[in-house]
């Protein structure tokens, strides 16, 4: 007979096992361990089925929590995306959109279920690609980033898009397509048409203020040099050297602006050439002795050690930075002299390093002046500005010139001791002559006659004035012109040949560049190719590009040196050149 209180299972294999328990009470204690072990085998289960059952509840609240979670953040970045102010896309290795954001249907017309799945190229029509780009290469499993502007009609309205994207690699690193965004700049592409409109503005202005400055300038600074070179009082000198000074002054100040204005506008190019340093520092010296000399102070040259005789660099900016820094140094030194000092660094693969310093015995500098003094329109202090004059901008221009070609100004200075301005600049080494190297140009105190023919063109009344009483004293041939019909006219039918023609590129009726155009394109290829320089009181930063676009030999600022008229017009006076590169 079974004991009911056994476990069922224990129960269910004894009746297997058909067991007469009474006739084998051995058994008795065995059967009691098992049943022992099957109750203690339950609870074990129950426990962990409770656990189990918890566990499950745990996860699945968990994965209930992920689930909202994913949800709001899915939610969050979909509202993100649509409202990113742009076209955010995707697409596969042929090109076809395999993600659109709903930016999409705004911009393009389109909707999002029609366009998915369809090639870029299927919705060109109507889009200008900037830069002329080849439409069916945009988008090449070659490229890593792509990026272009394009234009697209909207409501009759044109809109200016930026589209950027990048090349998508799968883990398997094989190419998969591309991701991007197209943004509509529209807005800030007017702006920049402002601001270009601005700047031209601003340009024209300038240009014009110069012309309108320096035509009456030209009018001063050359009936003074004209006073100068006739029989005068001897009281008189003060007043017309006072007169010329102020001139060139006026004139030296406008200079100083328009080449801040070019410089802060990125306008300003480094335009390297073969010249002579032998020559350069020759005509320095010529030029800059006689001005301290009228100022009783000493001016010195001194070469520390070999220096070559040709190199390549810009030698326009170079001389306006040494013209700059002895301006600067000539203002504030009284008694005592300038020092120029050169020093050749040393010569590495055909470049060399030159050191230049400046050395004054004038008024020094402040040590807590000595960097304000490089901004613009700053001087050491208010004082120094009454008592001497002057912009401010002079420093701070050959600064941001020798920034231009890499280098930099440097001061040393005590206040009552004097200054010494200094740089280092690298220049390449040649053996090379540059041919077309003016004569060095000195102050010329008498001129032998030059005995030429001269075609001026020329419609102001007052620059014509001044013109004829210098070429009347170079002993210069020369017919006079109002506008470019009047100039042509003198050179088809006048029985002179001329050796130049001076002109003037701001007249009535045919200005300089027309007439310039008419002259090249004569039939009398003799005529055709006679030299033509140009005259203009513009400022433009195109002027030298433009003339030499025009064929023309060259262009002379008004107002104009007489020395260096008279040097021009010396080297055309026993020739008929024909165009350089013509």
């Amino acid at each position: 007979m079974l004991n009911n209180d056994y476990h069922r299972l224990l129960r269910r294999q004894l009746q297997k096992a058909d067991l007469n328990l009474l006739a084998n009470p051995e058994f008795t204690n065995f059967l009691n361990s098992v049943n022992k072990a099957y109750s203690s085998f339950d609870k074990d289960i129950k426990h962990v089925e409770t656990i189990l059952e918890e566990s499950s509840k745990e996860l699945f609240g968990a994965n209930q929590k992920l689930r909202n979670e994913r949800d709001v953040s899915k939610s969050k970045l979909e509202n993100l995306i649509d409202n990113v102010g742009g076209i955010i896309f995707e697409t596969d290795f042929d090109g076809n959109f395999t993600f659109l954001n709903s930016a999409w249907e705004e911009y393009s017309g389109f909707t999002i279920e029609n366009s998915l799945g369809k090639s870029f190229k299927d919705f060109l029509n109507g889009i200008i690609i900037d830069d002329k780009k080849n439409v069916s290469q945009l988008f090449s499993k070659d490229k890593k980033y792509i990026e272009f502007l394009f234009q697209k009609e909207k409501d009759e309205k044109l809109l200016w898009f930026e589209l950027k994207c990048k090349r998508v690699i799968g883990y398997d690193g094989l190419y998969k397509g591309y991701t991007g965004i197209m943004v509509d700049i529209t807005d800030l592409k007017s702006t920049e048409v402002e601001l270009q409109k601005a700047s031209k503005s601003k340009d024209e202005f300038l240009s014009t203020m110069s012309h309108e400055i320096r035509t009456p300038l030209n009018a001063v600074t050359g009936l003074a040099n004209i006073l100068l070179m006739e029989d005068h009082l001897p009281g008189q000198v003060v007043n017309l050297k006072a007169l010329k000074y102020s001139g060139e002054h006026l004139l030296g100040l406008i200079n100083n602006l328009l080449d801040f204005d070019k410089i802060k506008s990125g306008k300003m190019k480094v335009n390297e050439k073969v010249f002579s340093l032998t020559n350069f520092l020759e005509n320095i010296k010529s030029h800059f002795a006689l001005r301290t000399q009228q100022k009783g102070i000493e001016f010195n040259i001194i070469n520390e050690n070999q220096l070559p005789n040709n190199i390549i660099g810009d030698k326009l900016k170079l001389t306006q930075i040494i013209n700059n820094l002895l301006d600067n140094a000539l203002k504030f030194t009284a008694t005592g002299g300038i020092t120029i000092k050169i020093k050749n660094l040393g010569i590495n693969y055909n470049k060399i390093n030159l050191q230049f310093k400046v050395i004054d015995t004038g008024i020094g500098i402040p040590k807590e002046r000595q960097v304000s003094i490089f901004e613009s329109f700053m001087q050491a202090n208010s004082e120094t500005s009454i008592k001497y004059g002057g912009s401010g901008l002079g420093l701070s221009i050959t600064k941001k010139l020798l920034n231009l070609q890499g280098s930099d100004l440097n001061v040393d200075s005590q206040e009552g001791k004097g200054a010494t301005f200094s740089f280092q600049i690298t220049y390449k080494v040649t053996n090379r002559l540059n041919l077309y190297e003016p004569e060095m140009v000195k102050i010329l105190t008498e001129y032998e006659p030059l005995h030429m023919n001269v075609l001026v063109a020329e419609d102001n009344k007052m620059n014509v004035l001044i013109m004829k009483q210098f070429l009347e004293k170079w002993n210069v041939n020369y017919r006079i012109a109002n506008n470019g019909n009047e100039a042509l006219d003198h050179l088809q039918n006048s029985d002179i040949s001329f050796n130049l023609i001076l002109m003037d590129l701001q007249m009535p009726e045919l200005n300089g560049y027309q007439t310039a155009k008419i002259i090249r394109n004569l039939e009398d290829k003799t005529k055709a190719n006679l030299p033509i320089i140009a005259l203009t009181a513009f400022a433009q930063t195109d002027i030298k590009e433009k003339t030499k676009r025009y064929e023309m030999n060259g262009f002379m600022g008004k107002p104009f040196n007489p020395a260096k008229l008279y040097q021009l017009l010396k080297e055309y006076s026993n020739t008929t050149m024909a165009v350089k590169d013509r």
